[in-house]
């Protein structure tokens, strides 16, 4: 049971997040949101007879056999959305050497995408995952389900460390049926030694039945070693560790080419599945990002 020094601190989080996103969705996202992602749907409506100039792909032959008449099937924007956030809460997300941790810009990010959901009468649901599916809170509307999203985003401690995103690619694909917007909001760091993504075959699994975003973030430092001299580096989500010499060119040289060719494997799948994406650092101004983003689809 928390105490209520925690509940305090905790429900004083929760109102300082909701405070400035909901400021954000309301004057800036609402309408990017709105126009990047209404109308990607559309649902089946009524048959009626064809009229020239109809697209022959949409004629219904069944009606038509069974008339003896031309007839199309006719559809009609879906206005109202299915939203669901894959969270990555793994032990990767608590680095940040600048005024925030990949996790913060996380929280702040999928805060924003979850008000610009809510303000357009659109569900909203979350899946927070490390290397296994931590927790999943269904789509609904409604503030005090927005709050409670927010609530675990910034209070959910994962009991595992790794990231493994095609589990919660995978857990997507069976738990919602219908057609939804999906955005995996991670830095994206579930590679093999060869630096190549391990989950691209849940990716396009999952990207054959839903419209699927990702959100990455990163650190700069991550990018680029610093010349520091010798320092003792541990991995925080496989607890592997090791002496590393900083001061060495070829191993800071080794590690920039490791990290730009991860960069790239990435960016050709994502090209290769037609997945919308965006890449903000931490020390960034995410609204520049997501405003690009929006006007990019």
């Amino acid at each position: 049971m928390p105490s209520n020094s925690s509940t305090n601190e905790l429900l004083r989080k929760v109102r300082k997040i909701e405070i400035r996103t909901r400021a954000l969705s309301h004057q800036i996202f609402a309408g990017e949101y709105h126009s990047a992602f209404k109308g990607r749907g559309m649902a089946f409506s009524e048959v009626r007879e064809y009229q020239y100039g109809d697209d022959v792909r949409s004629m219904d032959w069944n009606v038509t056999a069974r008339l003896s008449a031309p007839y199309v099937k006719v559809y009609e924007e879906e206005r109202e959305l299915t939203v669901v956030l894959l969270i990555d809460i793994s032990r990767s997300g608590l680095f940040g050497t600048e005024e925030r941790t990949k996790r913060d810009l996380i929280a702040e990010v999928a805060a924003v995408l979850s008000f610009s959901a809510i303000l357009n009468n659109d569900k909203v649901g979350a899946l927070f995952f490390s290397d296994k599916v931590e927790h999943f809170i269904p789509p609904k509307k409604g503030r005090s389900h927005l709050l409670h999203i927010i609530r675990e985003i910034i209070e959910l401690k994962p009991e595992h460390n790794g990231t493994n995103v095609s589990e919660a690619l995978r857990f997507l694909t069976n738990a919602i049926k219908k057609k939804c917007t999906a955005f995996v909001l991670s830095d994206m760091l579930d590679v093999d030694a060869a630096g190549m993504p391990r989950y691209e075959e849940a990716l396009k699994v999952a990207r054959n039945r839903h419209d699927v975003s990702v959100i990455k973030v990163h650190d700069p430092r991550e990018r680029f070693l610093p010349n520091v001299g010798i320092v003792h580096v541990k991995d925080s989500e496989t607890g592997a560790a090791a002496w590393v010499d900083t001061a060495s060119r070829k191993m800071r040289s080794d590690y920039a080419r490791w990290f730009g060719q991860v960069s790239e494997h990435e960016k050709k799948l994502f090209n290769r599945y037609q997945i919308d994406s965006v890449d903000i650092a931490t020390n960034a101004d995410y609204v520049k990002g997501l405003m690009t983003f929006f006007a990019n689809r």
